[in-house]
């Protein structure tokens, strides 16, 4: 009996990045319909629906309004940006009011300046979920190996699926922007590449509703010319430093020697950004991570003060702390490490945080702990922005986790900093603290 061996040559990896187009914009577009082409901003609160019927009852009450007549909405009735004065941000905004400069995380004062005629229209939670995992789904059905950044974005391995090699990778993205299209209304944007450090760049270049394909020889002409910032990992600091050394350009990156670049960025980075300038990254698509932390925070319509906005301060923070525990609690994990988050009304942030022995997913025990975190930042200042975060995040029943008498005291907190009084403005924001 003979035994035929074949060799298998290895294909070539053929990495997507998918990133919806305009994606919370484009759910409400999909609700109304008669928006579309015109200049509108997401963001500023959460969608009622009940108010908004309950208005247009008001203004039109010869009309039959509901869910279904959405559509028929007339473009006066909707606000404009014009005049807007609260304290809010973009989530993010149709193509047509990004020509004006407005994008995703700027304040609606200020995009409001640059397109006062925008359309302003709230987030809605619920709905960009449920799309999100239809789109999702719709993937996977098709290839299985995708892996979640995020509500928008998914890397996906094309590698080894039927036709993922077919055109470079472009017969696959099609028919994924298709059935997505088919399965939600919404469109998407894809690049294909070697990695995904390129694939999210290639992404980009194409939108909306575009396919981008780079191929290793393409490095050169597609991706020297951009800007390092387009890098995944290069942000402002960073992208500051390297402009400072006359690097503007990933090619300029490029031309740098890694020694040099160890030398100014430390062995990490600097081994890190020689290697990415050059279009190398070998990490895999993970279809299933572990979360490192679990984070709630809130950014205020107006400027709270811990003494004149205490009750509401307290409020707010305990509900935070609350959200956190039942997020842990929803998702299955503990976290050891407890922490919070300032913004002041300057801008400035501030992060403090406390390890414990012992993990725990109890909201009292979240609350008393980040309330010792408050203890240690300045409170006289006025706050725009409050956050909490747990980490360190183990699973119930192994090493580290709380065992079930657990009460949430911290020994490397000593018992006198815990049951002394606190400064005055910690201890009227959270007076049973002590």
């Amino acid at each position: 009996m003979t035994t035929e061996r074949t060799t298998q040559t290895a294909l070539p990896r053929r990495i997507a990045h998918l990133d919806m187009d305009a994606f919370f914009a484009s759910v409400e577009l999909l609700r109304y319909p008669q928006l579309k082409g015109l200049p509108v901003v997401i963001g500023g609160g959460r969608r009622r629906a009940d108010d908004l019927l309950a208005r247009l009852r008001d203004t039109y009450p010869e009309r039959d309004w509901s869910e279904t007549t959405l559509d028929r909405i007339p473009l006066d009735f909707f606000p404009r940006l014009a005049g807007y004065t609260g304290r809010g941000v973009a989530t993010t905004a149709t193509y047509a009011a990004r020509q004006f400069g407005v994008g995703s995380a700027m304040g609606l004062m200020k995009a409001a300046k640059l397109c006062p005629q925008a359309i302003l229209l709230p987030v809605d939670f619920d709905e960009v979920r449920r799309i999100s995992r239809l789109f999702k789904s719709t993937i996977t059905e098709i290839a299985p190996v995708m892996e979640d950044r995020g509500i928008d974005e998914v890397y996906i391995d094309f590698t080894n699926v039927p036709g993922g090699q077919r055109e470079n990778g472009r017969a696959l993205a099609r028919l994924i922007q298709r059935s997505i299209h088919q399965a939600t209304g919404i469109t998407c944007s894809i690049g294909v590449a070697p990695n995904k450090l390129i694939a999210k760049m290639a992404s980009e270049f194409n939108k909306p509703n575009g396919i981008s394909i780079v191929l290793p020889e393409d490095l050169q002409t597609l991706i020297w010319p951009l800007p390092c910032r387009k890098i995944n990992g290069v942000g402002p600091k960073a992208d500051a430093r390297l402009q400072a050394h006359g690097i503007h350009t990933i090619g300029a990156l490029a031309e740098r020697e890694r020694g040099w670049l160890i030398e100014h960025f430390g062995k990490s980075y600097g081994d890190w950004l020689h290697a990415v300038s050059w279009g190398r990254d070998e990490r895999p698509v993970v279809t299933e991570s572990e979360p490192v932390s679990m984070s709630r925070e809130t950014t205020f319509e107006r400027d709270l003060h811990a003494v004149r906005d205490r009750a509401e301060l307290g409020a707010i923070f305990t509900r935070l702390c609350a959200q956190v525990a039942a997020d842990l609690r929803a998702k299955g994990y503990q976290g050891k490490t407890i922490g919070i988050k300032l913004r002041y009304d300057n801008f400035q942030s501030v992060t403090r945080d406390v390890t414990l022995p012992d993990a725990t997913d109890d909201a009292a025990s979240i609350r008393r702990h980040a309330g010792l975190c408050l203890k240690r930042v300045d409170l006289t200042r006025r706050i725009r922005l409050l956050g909490v975060r747990v980490g360190k995040l183990v699973k119930p029943g192994t090493e580290g986790a709380a065992p079930a008498h657990y009460s949430g005291n911290h020994p490397s907190v000593p018992r006198s900093v815990q049951d002394k009084a606190h400064d005055d403005h910690t201890h009227l924001l959270f007076p049973d603290l002590d």
